[in-house]
């Protein structure tokens, strides 16, 4: 711990800092909660996407062979255009979400292709979105964790040492002015006490 001016002047800074930490701490603990609440959230939405993701997994299994099997490459057709990402403000973070994907045009004969090709691009088109959005979201993730790190730093540094910290100066500053303000009153009956003497040796005389 610093070394402190022991005055008055040094007594209303700690007062007033320790005022401060007390009037940011309760802001600082509701980011903190809100960060952890989102960061939830964010883990169950990811586990439902990831779970509808299995599911779809499971149910082309049985027909994505045919895929290779075909004559027709539907690779271009089902690797994204674009993904779209968008940013919101959560307590204080940038948080990406993600808002849409696009994909090119699939441009091939009707009548020199099976029927299931249709439906294959469909469901491997949804089964990269759900990437795309597992991506996303796992990035949303990091960046809320990465916000609560600091926020909990903050909150410690202000619970367990900069409040603590003024709260010991405070006392010790009040200790010695106290013990000063005795003392000058001390030495002030003394002198008094001197000053009454005189006077009646004075008298006396």
């Amino acid at each position: 711990m610093a070394k402190i001016k022991l005055t008055k002047g040094e007594l209303k800074r700690q007062r007033d800092s320790l005022k401060q930490y007390r009037h940011y701490l309760p802001t600082l603990l509701l980011k903190k909660q809100q960060l952890q609440v989102k960061i939830l959230e964010a883990r169950r939405l990811y586990a439902e996407r990831e779970k509808v993701l299995n599911k779809k997994l499971e149910e082309v299994d049985p027909w994505v062979g045919l895929l290779g099997d075909s004559s027709i490459d539907i690779r271009a057709w089902v690797k994204p255009q674009s993904v779209f990402v968008k940013t919101v403000n959560i307590a204080g973070a940038n948080v990406p979400v993600f808002d849409d994907i696009h994909f090119p045009q699939a441009e091939y004969d009707l009548y020199a292709t099976p029927l299931w090709i249709d439906r294959g691009i469909a469901e491997l088109r949804l089964m990269v979105t759900l990437l795309a959005e597992l991506v996303v979201i796992k990035e949303g993730i990091a960046v809320l964790e990465q916000e609560l790190r600091i926020t909990t730093q903050r909150v410690n540094l202000f619970e367990k040492v900069k409040i603590p910290e003024c709260q010991e100066n405070i006392r010790q500053i009040c200790i010695y002015l106290g013990d000063q303000q005795a003392n000058a009153v001390g030495v002030s009956k003394v002198a008094k006490k001197k000053i009454e003497v005189r006077d009646l040796e004075l008298v006396a005389a």
